[in-house]
């Protein structure tokens, strides 16, 4: 465990990337391994979601263990889903049939039951990134209430219903920010990027692509762009990015497989951090004063 009484102060930054943001899952049990503690916590998308139980003081551990008890099968997503989307049968005739997910019952369906309601509950300060589909800028929540925020974080588009919020039409932060690494940076003088996106590895020699590949793909694309201008503008201390390609982006029944695929790359993290911040303790590395000017 490292000792970090005269270390940095921590910002993580929590990206998106649909069932593959799972692999956020073991990099924080990395950090708590460490006896590392974040003082802020961005979070897009899943990475929100994920972040959300982390500033709420979840440990890594904690949060394996929730995702597999919630996301361990296919029956057990199918049944947490159907019984908040729809909410009896009066729900579903006075709503009409709606393909598209509402993302606050998702939110409400996947969350422990002792999540807190307000930002000011958590024990982490916590950046939530949206997008405002009217006026196309990112929109950032860190006070209020955090449902809401979280759920219009995750509102894919045409997956999920738009969140309609603090005067807001939201949709997924992805669209605008999939790695919130300027929201990390408020305030803290060490950046650690997380980046679930993927990369095209797995199907460079792919020629039979489904419809949702090519969807879902060409979003991957879009946020590859964005992630490189944040990493420009923000650079981080630590940036990750791991191999996910070969999970599918809702394959959220796989979080055993999808956990253990990056398993191995905990040491390494580890050691990259340590590395890091002792050098950061030693002077060896200069402080750069988040946000100048």
């Amino acid at each position: 465990m490292m000792n970090t009484t005269s270390g940095p102060r921590i910002g993580v930054a929590l990206g998106g990337g649909s069932a593959r943001g799972l692999t956020h899952i073991p990099y924080i049990e990395a950090m708590d391994e460490l006896g590392l503690k974040p003082s802020v916590i961005s979070g897009t998308s899943i990475g929100a979601l994920i972040g959300s139980g982390w500033a709420a003081g979840m440990t890594g551990k904690e949060l394996r263990e929730h995702s597999f008890e919630v996301l361990g099968t296919l029956r057990t997503i199918a049944g947490k889903l159907w019984a908040h989307q729809v909410r009896g049968l009066g729900g579903l005739l006075r709503g009409g049939i709606n393909m598209q997910l509402d993302p606050a019952s998702v939110v409400d369906a996947f969350t422990p039951h002792s999540f807190p309601h307000e930002f000011k509950d958590l024990r982490i300060p916590l950046y939530v990134v949206a997008t405002d589909f009217q006026s196309w800028h990112q929109t950032v929540f860190n006070s209020g209430p955090l449902r809401p925020a979280i759920a219009a974080s995750i509102a894919i588009p045409t997956l999920f219903r738009p969140v309609a919020y603090a005067n807001h039409v939201l949709v997924d932060g992805s669209v605008v920010n999939p790695l919130p690494l300027d929201q990390a940076d408020i305030g803290t003088d060490f950046l650690i990027g997380i980046d679930v996106n993927g990369d095209p590895s797995e199907s460079l020699h792919k020629t039979d692509h489904r419809p949702l590949d090519i969807w879902f793909g060409s979003a991957q694309i879009m946020m590859h762009s964005l992630i490189a201008h944040q990493l420009a503008a923000y650079p981080p201390d630590v940036y990750v990015r791991p191999h996910v390609a070969r999970f599918g982006a809702h394959e959220y029944w796989r979080v055993r497989e999808i956990l253990s695929h990056v398993e191995s790359e905990k040491d390494r993290f580890k050691w990259m951090l340590e590395s890091k911040i002792e050098a950061y303790i030693q002077n060896r590395i200069p402080v750069v004063e988040s946000n100048p000017g």
